[in-house]
């Protein structure tokens, strides 16, 4: 049984009107979407929303386009940092939905539009607080999907400057319970590192390959090799998984023996340790097969996603804030897949990020088709408004959670 958000009740049943904007909002960032690094008019529109609302200190240009709301209540006190992404995917949308992307080949496939107005939602709620200690900070991050936003905003020093002393944020989850919280211990999230392994041969006249190198043979062993270094049972600490993305050899000329190939892979473990060791086994491969074929090779490592680690204390608060709110909690035994740069930040602050489902039968993420879905809106607003009354002091919350 799905729960009714409480949350949602205590927003927004005598301002409906408020939530009609949130959502009017979520749908015009999802017709007007942009890829990573390109997040301008994004920023813009989040940037102009809070500022009709809540004349608050904003922060621009934060490792790109990002930027930030800063709420300071005290100088004593917690900083609670919430965090967004406002980058889409180059994936062209089949929708044919009112508020469907004009952009062509670019869409918000992986709910960013939907988590922007969750935060949106969340200034126009920390405008009517009247905290006595600490600090909000609402960070809307550029450039996710590419692994480079979380990186280039601690690269800017801003945070240094905030100081952080806590970090929050949430995915949708299709697939699961509709406004579920999903909680997961140790890590949230995999690490990811893409790979590119570069080939270089002799090209000849495909009548006489004795006189060339094609790398056509070597290519298959190190496929096969590679290979046997999936752990695919996920409830093993060394689990490694080694997906083929793309491979390319020669060219369609057929009196041409290949003088060149790649393969491009995304490597896959539940931490950054293991990640390390996986890099090293397959650079050790790579090498061995190429000098066996007198191949010339290089490894460029790109896209890399450092693993989620959640905090405990900071996931106690997020069940605090859900059985606050009356929400359904699912614990998960074992971390997701996918990979987020919400790991930079989880490396240096203590950090947690919560899944909140989408519904069962929702299109997956990054699929041409999805949607998020905007009944979970207020349940992504309750559950950082119940993390903050706890951090903050909100007496009602922390009634209600002990």
């Amino acid at each position: 049984m799905t729960m009714m958000p409480q949350e949602t009740h205590e927003i927004f049943e005598e301002k409906n009107d408020m939530l009609t904007e949130i959502i009017t909002l979520r749908k015009t960032l999802h017709r007007h979407p942009e890829l990573s690094g390109q997040e301008m008019d994004t920023a813009r529109r989040i940037l102009e929303f809070i500022a009709t609302h809540h004349d608050t200190e904003m922060i621009t240009d934060i490792g790109g386009n990002g930027l930030a709301a800063v709420y300071h209540f005290s100088d004593d006190g917690p900083v609670v940092v919430i965090r967004c992404e406002l980058d889409a995917l180059p994936i062209a949308e089949i929708n044919q939905f009112e508020h469907r992307s004009v952009n062509a080949g670019v869409s918000h496939k992986c709910g960013h539009d939907g988590h922007m107005a969750v935060l949106a939602g969340l200034a126009i709620r920390l405008k009517e607080k009247n905290f006595k200690k600490g600090k909000v900070v609402l960070l809307f991050q550029p450039a996710e999907e590419n692994g480079e936003g979380a990186h280039a905003v601690l690269e800017s020093g801003v945070l240094k400057n905030l100081k952080p002393d806590y970090f929050f944020a949430l995915h949708n989850l299709p697939g699961e319970e509709t406004n579920a919280v999903i909680v997961v211990d140790h890590f949230f999230s995999a690490s990811v590192q893409s790979v590119c392994i570069s080939l270089q041969g002799k090209q000849c006249h495909a009548s006489e390959p004795e006189n060339g190198v094609n790398p056509a043979i070597a290519m298959a062993k190190m496929i096969d090799a590679l290979a046997d270094l999936n752990i695919t049972d996920e409830t093993q600490d060394g689990f490694a998984l080694l997906t083929p993305v793309y491979m390319t050899m020669g060219e369609k000329a057929y009196g041409i023996s290949a003088g060149s190939g790649e393969l491009h892979y995304t490597l896959r473990t539940w931490n950054d340790e293991k990640m390390e060791e996986l890099k090293t086994k397959l650079s050790h491969i790579v090498t061995t097969v190429s000098n066996e074929h007198a191949l010339q090779h290089d490894i460029s490592w790109f896209d890399y996603f450092p693993a989620s680690v959640n905090d405990p204390k900071c996931n106690e608060l997020i069940r605090k804030a859900a059985a606050g709110n009356g929400f359904t909690v699912k614990e998960r035994p074992l971390p997701f897949k996918f990979g987020e740069d919400f790991g930079w930040y989880s490396a240096q602050y203590p950090s947690a990020m919560f899944g909140l489902g989408a519904g069962l039968n929702s299109p997956a993420l990054h699929h041409h088709d999805y949607d998020f879905p905007d009944e979970i809106t207020g349940t992504g607003i309750g559950m950082f408004c119940g993390i903050i009354d706890q951090l903050l002091g909100e007496p009602e919350l922390l009634q209600k959670t002990e």
